[in-house]
């Protein structure tokens, strides 16, 4: 099977700036990701799509390819990450010719366990290449959540999973964004990675499930690191 490992990265975050960069347990963000794609042991190529010289510099230096600069229309706080990952997979293929599947590691998730991403590979391959997405019990019920209708506060779903316990509530999950695989026939057809027969690849583990987007998140991910729950380079 001919996978493209793919990882977005644009410069210009806002909320922690120079985040793909910036050193997490002595490693810059990207590179947990970029080992971890390595080490899952294929005959992959590791593609950073960055708008950023220094992302690409550091991702160079980390063992992953970086041919070109991300074109500014798709290096904007509106462009998705299915328009950069289409723009990826059009320009791999026609350096590197045709892949089967990509495999999407967004930096931000740094520490996504290679069992996770193996056993994601695994589904995708013997339920015929359906479509793979990460995800974790949701952090709160939606049968708990609320919304603000007029200034009242009004039960998000019926309200009856209000009267009942937590434990009785049926489980939910939320998407880690921390993997999707996707064949590329059917990522250029549907133009989502959540087309209707994705299956899941479920996490259970905080520390895996961290997805990096403001300070309060870099601040566990370094708590994470110093207290042992966390190491570069682990399986």
């Amino acid at each position: 099977m001919s996978l493209l490992f793919l990882i977005p990265a644009r410069g210009g975050s806002k909320r922690v700036p120079g985040k793909n960069i910036r050193e997490l347990g002595g490693q810059p963000l990207i590179s947990w990701t970029i080992d971890l794609a390595k080490r899952v042991g294929l005959s992959a190529d590791v593609l950073v799509s960055t708008d950023d010289p220094d992302i690409a510099s550091i991702a160079t230096e980390a063992g992953a390819w970086v041919p070109w600069l991300r074109p500014q229309h798709l290096s904007t706080d509106t462009a998705t990450s299915l328009e950069v990952a289409l723009h990826a997979l059009d320009f791999y293929e026609s350096e590197r010719g045709p892949v089967e599947a990509v495999v999407l590691l967004q930096p931000t998730s740094p520490f996504r366990q290679l069992s996770t991403v193996c056993e994601g590979l695994r589904l995708f391959r013997d339920l015929g290449e359906r479509p793979v997405v990460g995800v974790s019990p949701a952090a709160t019920h939606p049968a708990w959540c609320f919304r603000i209708q007029e200034g009242k506060l009004m039960p998000y779903a019926d309200g009856k999973g209000l009267l009942q316990r937590s434990q009785d509530l049926p489980q939910v999950y939320e998407i880690s964004g921390a993997l999707y695989i996707i064949s590329a026939m059917q990522l250029r057809a549907e133009r989502t990675f959540f087309p209707h027969n994705a299956v899941p690849v479920v996490s259970d583990s905080d520390v895996e499930n961290l997805d990096i987007d403001t300070e309060w998140d870099w601040l566990c991910a370094e708590k994470a690191v110093e207290a042992g729950l966390a190491k570069f380079g682990a399986s």
